[in-house]
C-alpha cells in the first residue's frame, strides 16, 4: 500500500493512534515519546534489537501495561481507561507458549473457546483446527508438540475470538523455514478478510512481508513507512563484493573514512556508505586493483536494519 493510499483514508480506518508514549521500570525509558498510528487491514512489522522496547509497547497497545505518560487508542478505546474493551477485540500472541502443555489441541481450543463465552465452542474449536491443518494432530498433546506446531495451535487460540486486532510478539523464533512461510501465508490470509496485524520480528525476509514497518531502537522510531520507503530514506550507496580474503578486507574497510557499514553475507562482503561519493573516494583503489570484484547494487532492508543498529545506543550503556 503507497504512502499517499494511507494518507487519504478516513481516520475511522486508524486502529492504533498513540503519542508521545513513555514507559520505564526504575530505570532509563523502556519506550520513549513514542507515536505511531497503524491502519485497517494492514500487517505492520515492528522490529528492532533485543531490549527495544517491542514487547513493552505491545503490551500497553492491548491494556496489559499502562504508560508513565502520553495518550492513545486502540480500536477506538482509550489505552489507559478503557483496557477491558481493549483486550475483548485483540488477540495478544505472546513470545511463550501460554496454552496448556497437558492438553490436547482440541482440548486447549475449546477451553480457550469457552473462556470467551462463544456460543458453539466445539465447533468453534473444530473450524480453527480445520483452517490452521490441525486435524491429524487434534488428539496430541500441546506439550509434545514441535515449535511450528505449537505456533500454529497459538495462533488458532487468538483468531477463536474472531478478534479485530491480532498482536503477534516474535512469534515465529526458533520455528523452522516451512513452519514460519505457512505461518505468514496464514497471516496474509487473515489480513485480506480485514484482520489488522501488529508483528514484532527479527527475520528481514518477514519485515519484507509486512505492508508497513517501524524500527524501534532503545525506545524510539527511527524509521517508518514502506519497505521501499525505509531503504530509500536510508540513502545508503551499497557493493557487494567477492572474492579471495574478504575477511581481512572487512577488517581494513572498517577502518576508511566514507565506508559506514560492513556486513558478510555467505561469500560475499555488502559495503555501504551513507555518502556516495565519499564510499567511492575510499573504495577506488580497491574496486580497481582488487583482487575482490566489487559490483554496485541496491541496499537491501537487512544493509539499512545493520547501518540503524551501528547509530544507536543502548539506553543502558
Amino acid at each position: 500500500m503507497s504512502a499517499q493510499a494511507v494518507a487519504t483514508e478516513p481516520e475511522s480506518d486508524i486502529v492504533i493512534d498513540v503519542e508521545g508514549l513513555t514507559k520505564s521500570f526504575g530505570g532509563p525509558p523502556v519506550v520513549k515519546n513514542l507515536t505511531m498510528q497503524v491502519h485497517k487491514g494492514l500487517i505492520y512489522g515492528f522490529l528492532g534489537p533485543n531490549g527495544s522496547g517491542k514487547t513493552t509497547t505491545l503490551r500497553m497497545l492491548c491494556g496489559l501495561l499502562t504508560p508513565d505518560s502520553g495518550r492513545g487508542t486502540c480500536l477506538g478505546y482509550d489505552i489507559r481507561t478503557q483496557t477491558a474493551d481493549i483486550k475483548r477485540h485483540v488477540g495478544y500472541m505472546t513470545q511463550r507458549f501460554s496454552l496448556y502443555q497437558d492438553l490436547s489441541i482440541r482440548e486447549n481450543l475449546e477451553f480457550v473457546a469457552r473462556i470467551y463465552n462463544l456460543d458453539h465452542p466445539r465447533q468453534a474449536a473444530q473450524d480453527a483446527i480445520v483452517r490452521l491443518g490441525l486435524e491429524n494432530r487434534a488428539d496430541q498433546l500441546a506439550g509434545d508438540l514441535s515449535g511450528g506446531w505449537k505456533q500454529r495451535l497459538a495462533l488458532g487460540a487468538c483468531i477463536l475470538p474472531q478478534p479485530e486486532l491480532l498482536l503477534l510478539d516474535e512469534p515465529t523464533a526458533g520455528v523452522d523455514p516451512k513452519a514460519r512461510r505457512d505461518f505468514w501465508d496464514e497471516i496474509h490470509k487473515l489480513a485480506h478478510e480485514g484482520l489488522t496485524v501488529l508483528v514484532s520480528t527479527h527475520y528481514m525476509d518477514e519485515a519484507e512481508r509486512c505492508h508497513e514497518i517501524t524500527y524501534i531502537a532503545y525506545g524510539e522510531i527511527l524509521a517508518h513507512g514502506s519497505v521501499a520507503q525505509v531503504v530509500a530514506d536510508a540513502h545508503l550507496s551499497t557493493y557487494t563484493v567477492t572474492g579471495p580474503d574478504l575477511s581481512d578486507l572487512a577488517e581494513y574497510l572498517k577502518t576508511l573514512d566514507g565506508v559506514d557499514m560492513v556486513a558478510p553475507f555467505g561469500v560475499e562482503l555488502h559495503v555501504s556508505g551513507r555518502d556516495g561519493a565519499k564510499l567511492d573516494t575510499a573504495t577506488a583503489t580497491l574496486r580497481a586493483e582488487g583482487p575482490q570484484v566489487w559490483t554496485q547494487g541496491e541496499p537491501t532492508l537487512e544493509d539499512v536494519f545493520i547501518d540503524l543498529m551501528s547509530k544507536t545506543k543502548d539506553n543502558y550503556a
